[in-house]
């Protein structure tokens, strides 16, 4: 049994997506980029470091700060809960109501036609 990728919330997305870029990376470092990118004072990039390595995202070992969880792994798990929560976890429903809004292209189309494909094969 696989163990469920934990809830990351926007701000704390925002804070891995600068991590998945540069880690491993020095937390020094990484308080410089979140100043820069998102406006954060060390306190509170601290502050989401230690929230994120108490539920199992990040590690913060001699200063070095790199990730246990992968950005697709996150994305995944936002999806299925997408899924679950507002199309009663029926995919069909949610790839109908997308491309009811959203016009494919026909290489998206094609690309959507090989991964249902090699789905299946599984």
């Amino acid at each position: 049994m696989t163990v469920p990728t934990p809830k990351i919330f926007e701000s704390e997305y925002r804070f891995c997506l600068i991590l998945w870029q540069h880690e491993p990376i020095n937390s020094t470092r990484l308080v410089a980029l979140c100043k820069e990118q998102l406006g954060w004072s060390k306190a509170t990039t601290y502050t989401v470091i230690k929230r994120l390595s108490e539920r199992g995202v990040v590690k913060n070992e001699n200063a070095m700060v790199s990730s246990l969880v992968s950005k697709q792994e996150v994305q995944a798990a936002e999806i299925d809960e997408l899924v679950e929560k507002t199309f009663e976890g029926s995919l069909p429903a949610f790839i109908a109501a997308f491309t009811r809004h959203k016009k494919l292209s026909a290489e998206q189309a094609d690309a959507l036609r090989r991964m249902i494909d090699e789905t299946g094969e599984e």
